[in-house]
């Protein structure tokens, strides 16, 4: 356990922070999880609706430092050319 005061003050704010951190994370793959299940269903009225929300977090979470710029480039990469060959196979 912490003793001086400074210390004490870290781990409350490290605390707080690792709950919104996961919070965060939480929120990201569950969209993308959204997406992908939107694709396999074979919707793409609704995969086209939710992958621009779905990138949009994947960036922000870049920005948060939540997860790293390459993979966040590879995630929206993979997603995105999942929606373009549902809809190149509807098409």
């Amino acid at each position: 356990m912490a003793n001086h005061a400074s210390a004490i003050k870290r781990m409350r704010q490290n605390t707080k922070q690792a709950l919104l951190n996961k919070q965060h994370r939480s929120r990201m793959r569950t969209l993308v999880k959204k997406v992908e299940t939107e694709i396999s269903e074979k919707n793409i009225e609704g995969a086209k609706a939710d992958l621009p929300v779905a990138l949009r977090i994947l960036d922000k979470s870049v920005t948060k430092g939540i997860i790293h710029k390459n993979n966040a480039a590879r995630k929206k990469s993979a997603i995105t050319r999942k929606v373009n060959k549902l809809l190149v196979s509807q098409a």
